[in-house]
């Protein structure tokens, strides 16, 4: 089940998953130090990248007019409306641009429109740069992230998989450690959050997490949930 990353908005229609090239990125975000922040780690992924910031609805839409963006990363509320209301008119006027929603908010209500309205991703302002450019990373391998910390409930609202093979195809049993741990990387920790619950060392988790990952055969922390909880592993 490798690259599953949230399959079930696929299988819904809400979001298409292909590979993204930070080539030309385009930052809509009001607040000039996230606005800042965000394009430092984008040009540490993509060096060479067209990477432009704006902080309006207006001048976003006028700049997609102008310049075909391979990606846009979008605040929720800008002083002149949704951003939500922004990646569907990209539907329709830059389709060539994803959108990826970068917010202070996590309510199930936001995620659930942002990715009927386009969004292929949804990431919180709150979480460290390290995670944040892995999230960025998976966009470039095709990946649909979503913040781990609202993963867990909006797949909760999901039917549950009806797929028996999910049930029936082995998978190496987890060690009582690494059930510990993905229990609490559903719960939305992060890797050092993790480690100084368990009073364990941040690479010490990263390790179990990297075995978590080669035994549910997937590539993010989103899909572990996904996968873990499909498998009748989370509680």
């Amino acid at each position: 089940m490798a690259q599953l990353d949230l399959s079930e908005f696929q299988r819904w229609g809400l979001i298409e998953m292909q590979p993204i090239a930070m080539s030309d990125v385009l930052i809509v975000e009001d607040n000039i130090h996230a606005g800042h922040r965000l394009q430092r780690l984008v040009a540490g992924l993509a060096s060479e990248a067209r990477i432009d910031v704006v902080d309006t609805l207006d001048a976003a839409r006028s700049r997609l007019q102008a310049h075909p963006y391979t990606l846009a990363l979008v605040d929720m509320y800008l002083p002149d409306g949704d951003g939500n209301g922004l990646i569907a008119w990209m539907r329709s006027h830059a389709p060539e641009a994803a959108a990826v929603i970068v917010s202070s908010f996590a309510e199930e209500e936001s995620v659930l429109t942002a990715l009927r309205s386009g969004a292929v991703g949804y990431l919180l302002k709150e979480r460290d740069d390290e995670e944040l450019v892995v999230s960025l990373k998976s966009l470039q391998r095709g990946g649909a992230p979503i913040d781990p910390s609202i993963a867990r409930r909006i797949l909760a609202l999901l039917p549950v998989g009806a797929d028996p093979a999910l049930r029936s195809s082995p998978v190496p049993p987890l060690s009582q450690r690494e059930m510990e741990i993905v229990q609490l990387v559903a719960q939305g920790f992060t890797n050092r959050e993790i480690a100084e619950l368990v009073s364990l060392s941040r690479l010490t988790i990263e390790s179990h997490v990297k075995n978590i990952y080669r035994k549910l055969a997937v590539g993010s922390r989103t899909e572990a949930v996904y996968e873990a909880r499909a498998r009748g592993l989370l509680k």
